[in-house]
């Protein structure tokens, strides 16, 4: 009998899902809500660029093309990128656009028989039970729904879309008593360029949020209505940004994003000698985090804005809170067309907001609120049952629990891609992505239950060292997981052509191609 893949979104991951579940022959289908592919960078704001230079924001084997020669690639160019790949590799054919997934729900086992299971799925494969999952869909058109079933599902929801997170107002002083518009920075992405150029001219914005796409859309917001009406940012916690990955003319990467680097950080399950290793070069952890430090403090006016963090440097790279800051960010300062408030709370009155020390409000027509989402909720909410739904929380209330970053151990025949965060989005989804297809295909098994629960923990308890609230970055040690994968796979984890540069070189796509003999 066939069995049924369905992924869900055709975002970056479901892209990537698509394509190397396509390779181990199955005829997946992919649903889609949106008229088009891509995902968020369907959705974001005129001046959008991608922070990694391209070499690293790109797939192990479709590289970019050669007319592209900007070193950071526009959200136009980064969407003609993700077409060209569906494109090149058949994934278009098996999108189901304008399909919206309501919910799914897992028929054919009790829960009391999956509690029961030593193994994932019964028997530690992924079709082993007689269960499938009913997918209830909505047309976004027509509003007609069906129910498709499937025997294996790929969640590729992504964390940064869809439910966003609003901070909590006090009663009677929340954007109900505002005058002038209050939205979330999702919805104004979401705008096409020339609505979102009529909706911000010549009006007062604020922008709340203290992130990239905070920085970003204030940037934007200050190009188009300059000094006349500039601009205000109300930030809670100031974040280390970069002007881009490199310090002196010298890349980051060689800091971070190699063998050594990670031998600096404790790994989930290293032995007694990396632990030792780990300890006692942790100093040099501590230099490369304060080189930063001065380098950004010499080169951008951070005491003067009042931007210079409270935290060290490593606490935002460890959380995947850093970033890149946008074009002329620091010159929009300089010329006032942005205006920066420092606040923990705040709350609506008539004509704007109201903060902490200021008597009178910030005056506003337009708030955005660049303030996050709640991807764990979203995930959430998408399984019809309660006990599933319950599973995607965690005790300490940090992250989803997955095992490799993939399966979570008590939900068969399902796998969650996209929630995982490292350097580059794309070829860390990708080793993902060709975990699961050697999972499905036969190719890798898995631990009992109970190993899986506890491989999930020694990741918790080991990054929350970095991070006491993780939430899935695991960039402190993205090698080291790539290695596990590939041992899974049964492949060659080392992949530079030395001694010397497996040591010193950092790691990127180009490394992992060819990963898995077709």
């Amino acid at each position: 009998m066939e069995k049924k893949v369905a992924i869900i979104g055709a975002g970056l991951s479901g892209l990537i899902a698509c394509k190397y579940v396509l390779e181990t022959g199955f005829q997946p289908v992919v649903f889609e809500a949106d008229e088009g592919l891509g995902g968020q960078w369907r959705h974001t704001i005129e001046s959008t660029k991608i922070q990694n230079p391209k070499q690293d924001f790109q797939f192990v084997d479709f590289p970019w093309d050669s007319s592209v020669k900007e070193d950071n690639p526009n959200n136009q160019q980064v969407q003609a990128y993700f077409n060209a790949y569906a494109q090149r590799f058949g994934i278009v054919p098996c999108i189901r656009f304008n399909s919206k997934v309501i919910d799914i729900d897992y028929v054919g086992e009790s829960n009391e028989d999956i509690k029961s299971w030593e193994l994932w799925n019964g028997d530690g494969t992924p079709f082993g039970s007689k269960g499938t999952w009913h997918i209830t869909l909505q047309d976004t058109k027509t509003f007609s729904t069906e129910v498709y079933k499937a025997e294996f599902v790929i969640l590729c929801i992504g964390k940064y879309s869809g439910l966003p997170n609003f901070p909590e107002f006090p009663h009677g002083k929340g954007p109900e008593i505002f005058k002038g518009k209050a939205m979330h920075s999702m919805d104004y992405a979401a705008l096409d360029n020339k609505t979102a150029a009529e909706l911000i001219k010549n009006k007062r914005v604020t922008v709340v949020g203290s992130g990239k796409s905070a920085l970003d859309v204030a940037t934007e917001i200050a190009d188009k209505n300059g000094v006349n009406y500039p601009c205000t940012m109300i930030q809670r916690t100031v974040h280390w940004f970069l002007l881009d990955f490199k310090i002196w003319g010298f890349s980051l990467a060689y800091l971070y994003f190699n063998r050594f680097a990670e031998l600096l950080v404790h790994k989930p399950g290293e032995n007694l000698l990396l632990s030792l290793v780990a300890t006692l070069l942790s100093p040099f952890r501590w230099g490369f985090g304060r080189l930063i430090e001065i380098y950004l403090k010499s080169k951008l006016p951070l005491k003067k804005f009042g931007l210079v963090p409270k935290h060290s440097f490593h606490h935002d790279m460890y959380k995947c809170t850093f970033g890149v800051l946008p074009d002329l960010y620091f010159d929009k300062l300089k010329e006032r067309s942005i205006l920066i408030k420092k606040s923990q709370t705040v709350s609506f009155c008539n004509e704007g907001l109201i903060i902490d020390g200021e008597a009178k409000p910030i005056e506003s027509d337009l708030v955005i609120f660049a303030t996050g989402f709640k991807g764990d909720q979203k995930l959430k909410s998408i399984f019809k049952s309660p006990t599933f739904q319950s599973y995607i929380k965690t005790p300490t209330n940090v992250t989803v629990p997955l095992y490799r970053q993939v399966l979570h151990p008590q939900i068969p025949q399902l796998a969650i891609m996209g929630y995982a965060e490292a350097l580059s989005n794309i070829y860390s989804n990708e080793m993902r992505c060709q975990w699961l297809a050697q999972f499905l295909d036969g190719n890798i098994k898995l631990p009992s239950v109970k190993e899986m629960e506890k491989d999930v923990k020694v990741w918790e308890e080991t990054i929350k060292q970095y991070d006491r609230k993780w939430n899935s970055c695991i960039v402190t040690c993205g090698i080291w997981y790539n290695d596990q994968l590939c041992k899974d796979m049964k492949c060659n984890h080392l992949r530079k052509k030395s001694a010397f540069a497996e040591l010193f070189e950092p790691y990127g796509p180009s490394d992992y191609n060819g990963l898995v003999q077709k």
